[in-house]
C-alpha cells in the first residue's frame, strides 16, 4: 500500500511554516521531541518513544564459532524491522531501499564505530565466541526511525545481561541466572544519532524531523556521536550540498548526545533490577 501523498496545500503550509521558523508541534529548530523508555521485563529488551515514534528493542545471545579472520572476537548482528503495524506504507517481507540504509547505518553507527568490546564476547579462541542480536521493531512511525532505532539500540545493548560461563579444558558450562549473576557486555561508549532535515536546498534546517517534515525536505544529515564529542559516523542524502564550515557548525549541536547519554546511564542504574 503506497502512503496517500501530500496535497500542494499541505506542502506549502508545511514549507511556509518552516520559512516562519515554526512547527506543527510547537518545536523550535534544534529542539528535540520528549524521550520515554520503558523496560520488558528480561534484559535486553526496551521500548523508546520519540514522540509518537514507537521503538522495540530486544537483545539475544547465543555461543557461536567466530569467523575465521576474528577468531577471538564475538559477533555482534543488528536486524531492523519495519512493519504494516507502524505505517501503511511499509510492506511485509520486502526488503525497501529505506529498510537497507537503516540497517547499514545503524552497523556503523553501533559495530563499526567499536562501542562494544567484542573481544570480551570470546569464550575459547578459534571455538566459540558470543553473538550478540539486536532486533528492532518499529512500532508507529512518526518521523526519525533512524535516530530512535540508534537510542533503542545501545539502551537496549546496556541492559543487556548474558549468561555467566566457565571454561575447563574444551567444555565450557552455561549458568542460570539462579546459578550466577548474569554478566553485563563490556561497553565502552554510546554513540546517538542525531538527524537533520535540509529545506529550500539547504536554506532552512530542523533537529529530529517528524514524519510529515520528512515528506516535504530535500535532504537528510545524520551525525552519531558520543559523550566524547567523537564523530561515529555520519551520512547525508538528499544531494544537498554542504560546506565543511556547515558541517562542523551542526557537530555542536549534537554535544547533546552527551547529556543523552548520562541521563541513559542513571535511568539504567535505576532499571538495573
Amino acid at each position: 500500500m503506497k502512503e496517500t501523498p501530500l496535497s500542494n496545500c499541505e506542502r506549502r503550509f508545511l514549507l511556509r511554516a518552516i520559512e516562519e521558523k515554526k512547527r506543527l508541534d510547537g518545536r523550535q529548530t534544534y529542539d528535540y521531541r520528549n524521550i520515554r523508555i520503558s523496560f520488558g521485563t528480561d534484559y535486553g529488551c526496551c521500548i523508546v518513544e520519540l514522540g509518537k515514534t514507537r521503538v522495540l528493542g530486544q537483545v539475544s545471545c547465543e555461543l557461536v564459532s567466530p569467523k575465521l579472520n576474528r577468531a577471538t572476537e564475538g559477533i555482534l548482528f543488528f536486524n531492523l524491522e519495519l512493519s504494516q503495524m507502524a505505517a501503511p506504507a511499509f510492506e511485509p517481507g520486502r526488503q525497501s531501499d529505506l529498510l537497507v540504509k537503516l540497517n547499514r547505518l545503524l552497523e556503523r553507527c553501533l559495530r563499526n564505530s567499536k562501542c562494544i568490546d567484542t573481544e570480551s564476547l570470546c569464550v575459547i579462541a578459534g571455538e566459540k565466541v558470543w553473538q550478540i542480536r539486536v532486533d528492532l521493531h518499529l512500532l508507529n512511525h512518526d518521523g526519525n526511525i533512524i535516530d530512535a532505532a540508534s537510542i533503542a539500540a545501545i539502551v537496549a545493548l546496556c541492559h543487556f545481561r548474558r549468561p555467566d560461563v566457565s571454561v575447563q579444558g574444551e567444555e565450557v558450562t552455561l549458568y542460570t541466572p539462579e546459578e550466577r549473576d548474569p554478566v553485563p557486555l563490556s561497553i565502552h561508549h554510546m554513540p546517538i544519532c542525531v538527524s537533520f532535515a535540509f529545506f529550500q536546498k539547504g536554506t532552512y534546517l530542523l533537529v529530529d524531523p517528524s514524519e510529515r517534515e520528512e515528506r516535504v525536505m530535500d535532504g537528510l544529515l545524520v551525525i552519531a556521536m558520543n559523550k566524547h564529542r567523537e564523530i561515529c559516523t555520519i551520512q547525508s542524502s538528499g544531494g544537498i550540498m554542504l560546506l565543511k564550515d556547515q558541517v562542523s557548525a551542526l557537530t555542536s549541536v549534537p554535544v547533546r548526545t552527551g547529556h543523552f547519554s548520562e541521563v541513559f546511564k542513571d535511568y539504567l542504574v535505576t532499571k538495573r533490577h
